[in-house]
């Protein structure tokens, strides 16, 4: 997508902290941090959406839930456990339409969310 935040950032014509990158996935640190540990990961193909994955997506999305897996043990907050969320539509608070995890951690979650 050309006006897509996302997607400039993995053309790498916008600057971000990347922390993990791969040829499906790419994962950075969020720039309005809600917790200690505020990492998105994202796939590379462009997927507005949750609504919007497809069955060839299984496996992409697969891979995303892996790689915040494996950050999240890096980052030293796997044991004490983190949150994975994926909003969907304005509504639930999504404001980039390319669908994207927030990996939340390092600090003490509450429920219900905001």
């Amino acid at each position: 997508m050309q006006d897509c935040l996302f997607c400039k950032i993995i053309q790498k014509k916008i600057p971000a902290r990347i922390i993990h990158e791969d040829d499906d996935l790419l994962a950075f640190e969020d720039i309005n941090p809600q917790a200690p540990v505020h990492i998105l990961v994202i796939p590379k193909k462009h997927i507005p959406t949750s609504l919007d994955i497809g069955p060839q997506d299984h496996a992409l999305v697969g891979k995303l839930f892996q790689a915040a897996a494996a950050i999240a043990t890096e980052r030293g907050i796997a044991e004490r456990g983190f949150r994975l969320v994926m909003n969907t539509n304005a509504e639930a608070g999504q404001t980039v339409f390319h669908i994207h995890l927030h990996m939340l951690g390092g600090r003490l979650m509450q429920w219900p969310p905001g």
